[in-house]
């Protein structure tokens, strides 16, 4: 397939530059994964759509304020900084830019010498390892001194960080949020529970490839970078034990899928495991563990919209996505949200 068969003309006023002014009042697209059939909700009305026994599945990974910004000490030039992977200790893999003033042995100060960093090896792919000293404890310095790194299509300034975490994530590592999870509340997510529905939380640890473009024209070329993710027992168990029982697996974000459909064996069963997935599913994918899908709006001839429309067809999802844009739904990361499953 071509990625040119996944474009669609977005108007950039739908991109959503803030979130919801409340997390459960964004907007819920219903659709309908055989007939295409749509149906316009709020997103507090996903409690309707989902069936006592049935699982949701949620990725609890925080993101990290990755984004900080470096003083040259020898020259006082600015860099700015995105953390991608801690490779061990104090040292980390980077994106630098401009790369050309954090060459090998450049020292950079952060937050008025709250940190030090110091740039160990330009590597291959361009990024730079480096090692940080400071004080006390690393993350707490970096949520002193660090911003969310949004996307590049959001340029509001996010007020409340917190508005870009999911209200239940837990472990730090992420270099985005697992978006699809920003529209829950508390309140909501009793409100599932109450009504008999298991939620099970996994990790998987978003990475910056999240925003890389698919560059190759067909798409079966592409390269998915790795995402590391942990699915711990007790997850394990209430997955397979609804899938034993008849219900259904609802998987909250694109993160998710990837991760249950890498670690589910041919019956859709899963075993508890922490490792690293580059899975890549576009058209023409069998899945093996997920019943329905909740996911926010995607990008033109991204991954993320072949994953979706390998879930609901290629054709549904663009009549879709068209339909969204004719009725004013907010696009991308703090945008609205689809629920894609076989109940309309």
């Amino acid at each position: 397939m071509k990625k040119s068969d996944f474009y669609f003309d977005l108007p950039p006023e739908l991109i959503a530059q803030t979130p919801a002014q409340q997390r459960d009042h964004s907007r819920l697209l219903v659709i309908g994964r055989r007939s295409g059939a749509l149906e316009h909700k709020h997103f507090f009305d996903i409690v309707d759509y989902l069936n006592p026994g049935d699982c949701l599945v949620l990725n609890n990974s925080r993101v990290l304020p990755a984004r900080i910004y470096g003083i040259k000490k020898d020259t006082g030039a600015k860099v700015e900084f995105l953390l991608l992977n801690n490779l061990g200790g104090d040292v980390w893999e980077c994106i630098a830019g401009p790369g050309k003033r954090a060459k090998e042995g450049t020292i950079f100060t952060f937050g008025d010498d709250v940190l030090t960093g110091t740039v160990l090896e330009v590597m291959q792919n361009g990024n730079r390892k480096v090692k940080f000293d400071y004080d006390g404890i690393f993350l707490e310095k970096l949520e002193a001194i660090g911003e969310m790194p949004l996307p590049h299509y959001i340029t509001h300034r996010l007020e409340d960080k917190e508005r870009y975490q999911t209200v239940y994530a837990k472990p730090n590592g992420s270099a985005a949020a697992p978006t699809a999870g920003l529209h829950y509340t508390p309140e909501l997510l009793e409100k599932i529970s109450a009504k008999g529905v298991k939620i099970a939380y996994i990790t998987l640890h978003v990475g910056i490839g999240t925003f890389r473009p698919v560059k190759t024209e067909n798409i079966e070329d592409h390269v998915m970078h790795y995402e590391n993710y942990t699915v711990p027992q007790e997850a394990a168990n209430l997955i397979n034990e609804t899938k034993r029982g008849g219900g259904r697996i609802i998987c909250n974000g694109t993160t998710c899928c990837r991760t249950l459909e890498s670690v589910a064996d041919e019956n859709g069963f899963v075993k508890a495991c922490s490792d690293a997935t580059n899975i890549f599913i576009y058209p023409g994918y069998r899945f093996k563990c997920i019943d329905a899908l909740i996911t926010n709006f995607h990008l033109p001839e991204s991954t993320l919209i072949m994953l979706v429309s390998a879930f609901c067809g290629r054709e549904n999802t663009l009549h879709a996505y068209r339909t969204a844009i004719e009725n004013g739904y907010r696009f991308f990361s703090f945008g609205d949200a689809c629920y894609i499953s076989d109940s309309i």
